[in-house]
């Protein structure tokens, strides 16, 4: 009886890790499922830029829609409303470019690990965070501090 109830709970665990990241992902577009207003401001920020792809999920219960750049060899995501309007932009930033206390910040939030890249968040044209993507042996994770360095009070 107990490697039975053992059998269901794997297995529900097994469906449920199966089915909840479905609800929260991106579905990829092409260029021609943007609404007009998306499109215009695609064409406004991708001046110089390669465009990757699109995407778009439902965050918080609204449409959100994404356009991955490549800027100067530099990765750049901009996310925008269904009006066009820019929510976020994610832009891959070089390490010896950040303030000296975002720097020292980042790698204190490292610890032993080993960064591998850092993307500069803005929201409302303001930057809110810097994130790095860190490497521990194995483990990938990614950690953020605000524009100031210090640690955020919550994820952004």
């Amino acid at each position: 009886m107990n490697s039975l109830r053992k059998g269901a709970i794997v297995s529900t665990v097994v469906m449920l890790t199966g089915v909840l990241p479905m609800h929260a992902q991106e579905k990829k577009l092409q260029r021609s499922d943007l609404p007009a207003a998306v499109q215009k401001t695609v064409d406004e920020q991708s001046k110089g830029a390669t465009i990757k792809g699109f995407s778009t999920e439902v965050e918080d219960g609204k449409k959100i829609y994404e356009v991955e750049l490549t800027v100067s060899g530099r990765g750049k995501d901009i996310s925008m409303d269904t009006q066009g309007h820019i929510l976020e932009i994610e832009e891959e930033t070089a390490m010896e470019s950040l303030p000296p206390a975002v720097k020292d910040g980042l790698m204190k939030a490292a610890g032993k690990g080993t960064i591998q890249k850092v993307e500069r968040l803005a929201k409302n044209g303001k930057v809110v965070a810097y994130e790095a993507s860190v490497k521990t042996g194995m483990k990938h994770s990614e950690v953020q501090v605000g524009p100031d360095g210090k640690k955020l009070a919550h994820p952004e």
